[in-house]
């Protein structure tokens, strides 16, 4: 009873205003100093990886590197116009509406100091559609800052000619449209998870104030973790994703460590029949369900840590906003937390006080007992445990199976939703002129002596290309001013995830540059392109899945070792942590790589699934799954430091603690599912396979496996060393001897 958790709960519930005012003052110099810091974005080279990452940074060396472009089409609003050559550069003005059209956005565009390069106007094979491709200047990622300059353009020419249809796609816009259909999907994720969760907390716990006591605390560590990630964002870039995360990990686990807090508290305030004071029921909570929210804080610190070992600059943002977030969120639950209990508990007590004044019986301040329903569900592992276990076990086992079908992509721009006006001017561009649907850009680095025959050696490899029915016939040879970069530019008219696109790539790498520029003394090289990238991402996501699992499972061993100093419990979180984890995924892969479910989630099926789900689903399950077990063996091992049987200690611990840990999945899995309603078919994916999840590991691993195993594995999962039996006491005692 002397712990930091408890002595940090002392003080806090000695002086509860000082405590709110400075976690309030906390908060506000969080997000104070980070808005003062600002964000450090990741920039274009932070994505590189595999050898498109190398060949885009031997481009930029050379000054080589591809420029982000915008695609602008023109055409009548009913078809009318004769049929031309395709390709065929548009003459003078005069040619119709559309060309004089053209000619006008050209001359705005080149005004715009944001464009590097306007290019000359294309007719569609069919004559009906003009397109005219703008440059961008600068970093790739910051296009989507600027074309918003360009889109006006194009908006200022579409009122001049209202006869016209003057439309505009590129990756700029596609990636402008999805950062504002996040936004607004996530504002409604706020509107349906906020309002679910406070409905949860009033069933739990019957009265509004305690409901918005996990609600607001969980909503102030999301904003001083905001202000917080944003400095850590120096550190460690982040990629746009770090306020997603905040947000959801942030109010899950915010609200959680608050409710395990918060219904051991009222707990222990109706076991003591109003013999024990408010400062010590804080304390009292403090020592066991207190403690218990630190290890589960650092276990999921620890196990979301693993991301920075893949080297890839998205899990690592998703890993720092997971770990400042989580640490916020326990932070407040050893301070604010303990406070607001006080304030409240000390108002209640003086409203009993005054209504035991008046004569009027006193209402209850505990929690609801609903034991019978726990021991009703917790039955079937009591009575017969190797039944139990069996069958659950084969339940989740038949939900893996699916994934020895999983798939995996890289969720590119043809996977956005088509409720973004761009994706479907971007459809109409990859329909009327198909032969630009793929670029490759092919990347070589020679001595300067070397250039001519790196030159002569691109031109071979073109004329191979161009007899290959996988390309076009469209070659653009560029070389830098020192002569030791030089770049070749080929198009493919086939989709970026179709076959055809994998193979030309295949096709480049494996047997045309191999037999032309690399017969060049000295000269390395490589293969670029959205296409490379889509291929070369999970190939390198693959290579460092062994070392952030290795490192996930002995991480989760490790801290459950130092939470029980049981060995047996530690191999046994990581078995059934993995048995969630893999069961999750292959519910995800049959709803998600197949089209049965397409109406009921609002997606469209790629039959793949996104190439970052599975490594985070298992590292950001590992460590919420920690949550529970700590706190569910917590339990189990207060009976039995206070003398309880083991076997009687597991029925009477999971019991205790079955009704918090499944509130506490039904709010987490709330938040996870307002996710499924977002449009981005990666969060979708993320938001249902942490659901389901969430739901499989609460109600199935620790309502039934886990109590089966105890029961049968007794003693023995101590092993080697039996708690001691002392005088802590547990959850059968008044504990009214504490404080």
């Amino acid at each position: 009873m002397n712990s930091l958790t408890v002595r940090m709960a002392r003080w806090s519930a000695g002086h509860p205003w000082r405590a709110l005012v400075g976690w309030l003052l906390f908060v506000a110099l969080c997000l104070g100093v980070g808005s003062a810091v600002g964000t450090h974005n990741a920039k274009t080279a932070d994505y590189r990886v595999g050898e498109a990452g190398r060949a885009e940074a031997m481009a930029a060396e050379g000054h080589l590197d591809r420029l982000s472009t915008e695609q602008i089409l023109i055409s009548a609003r009913s078809h009318s116009r004769p049929r031309t050559s395709g390709g065929t550069p548009v003459g003078a003005p005069d040619e119709g509406p559309a060309a004089s059209a053209a000619h006008e956005l050209t001359a705005r565009m080149r005004r715009l100091p944001e464009v590097a390069e306007v290019a000359d106007p294309v007719r569609s094979s069919d004559g009906h559609v003009l397109m005219v491709e703008v440059a961008l200047k600068g970093e790739e990622l910051d296009a989507d800052h600027k074309v918003g300059a360009l889109l006006a353009q194009t908006r200022a020419v579409q009122r001049a000619h209202p006869e016209l249809l003057v439309q505009e796609t590129g990756s700029p816009s596609v990636s402008k449209g999805a950062d504002q259909q996040r936004d607004d999907d996530l504002a409604l994720s706020e509107k349906i998870s906020l309002p679910l969760t406070l409905v949860t907390l009033l069933i739990v716990f019957g009265s509004l104030t305690m409901a918005a006591v996990p609600l607001l605390l969980a909503l102030s560590s999301i904003a001083g973790a905001i202000g917080l990630a944003m400095v850590a964002s120096h550190l460690t870039p982040d990629a746009g994703v770090g306020k997603n995360v905040i947000l959801m990990i942030g109010l899950a686990v915010g609200v959680d460590y608050t409710l395990f807090y918060l219904k051991r508290e009222r707990e222990e305030r109706a076991r003591s029949g109003g013999r024990l004071g408010t400062e010590a029921l804080v304390e009292l909570a403090a020592a066991t369900s207190g403690r218990a929210v630190v290890v589960s804080g650092l276990a999921v610190v620890a196990s979301t840590a693993t991301l920075y070992l893949a080297s890839d600059v998205i899990f690592s943002s998703l890993a720092t906003g997971t770990v400042v977030v989580v640490l916020v969120a326990v932070a407040s639950s050893l301070t604010a937390l303990p406070a607001l209990l006080t304030v409240l508990g000390r108002r209640a007590e003086r409203r009993a006080r005054r209504r035991a004044e008046h004569g009027k019986p006193s209402r209850r301040l505990g929690g609801r007992d609903d034991g019978r329903f726990w021991s009703a569900l917790l039955r079937p592992a009591a009575r017969h445990p190797l039944a139990t276990l069996c069958c659950s076990l084969l339940a989740l086992l038949a939900l893996v199976l699916p994934l020895s079908g999983l798939k995996i992509t890289e969720m590119g721009r043809d996977t956005h939703s088509r409720a973004i006006p761009a994706m479907r001017v971007y459809d109409r561009l990859n329909a009327e002129f198909p032969e630009r649907r793929v670029t490759h850009q092919v990347v070589v680095q020679a001595p300067a002596s070397r250039s001519a025959e790196v030159t002569g050696e691109l031109r071979a490899l073109a004329r191979r290309a161009s007899a290959d029915p996988l390309f076009t016939d469209y070659a653009r040879i560029r070389t830098a001013a020192d002569h030791r970069t030089s770049t070749l530019e080929l198009r493919v008219p086939y989709l970026g995830d179709s076959p055809q696109a994998q193979d030309s790539l295949e096709h480049l790498r494996h047997d045309y540059l191999p037999a032309t520029v690399g017969k060049v003394t000295g000269a390395r090289y490589g293969v670029s392109g959205d296409v490379a990238r889509y291929t070369d991402y999970p190939a390198h996501q693959d290579g460092k899945l062994p070392l952030v699992i290795g490192a996930l499972l002995l991480v989760t061993f490790l801290m459950t070792l130092y939470a029980f100093r049981s060995v047996v419990l530690g191999l046994l979180g990581v078995v059934l942590n993995l048995l969630s984890a893999a069961a999750a995924l292959g519910l995800l892969v049959l709803v998600f790589q197949h089209t049965w479910a397409e109406g009921l989630l609002d997606f469209h099926s790629t039959g793949t699934i996104g190439s970052r789900v599975p490594l985070f689903l298992f590292v950001i399950l590992f460590g919420l799954s920690m949550d529970y077990q700590v706190f569910v063996v917590s339990r189990i091992r207060e009976a039995v430091l206070a003398g309880t049987p083991t076997r009687q200690a597991v029925v009477e611990g999971i019991r205790r603690s079955a009704s918090v840990v499944t509130s506490a999945a039904v709010i987490m899995t709330t938040v996870f599912v307002s996710f499924v309603f977002l449009h981005l078919i990666e969060m979708k994916q993320i938001g249902f396979v942490l659901a389901a999840a969430v739901l499989l590991d609460a109600f199935v691993v620790r309502v039934l496996i886990l109590p089966a195993a105890l029961l049968l594995l007794g003693e023995r999962a101590w092993w080697p060393v039996r708690p001691p039996k002392t005088s802590v006491p547990g959850p059968d005692t008044a504990l009214l001897d504490v404080g």
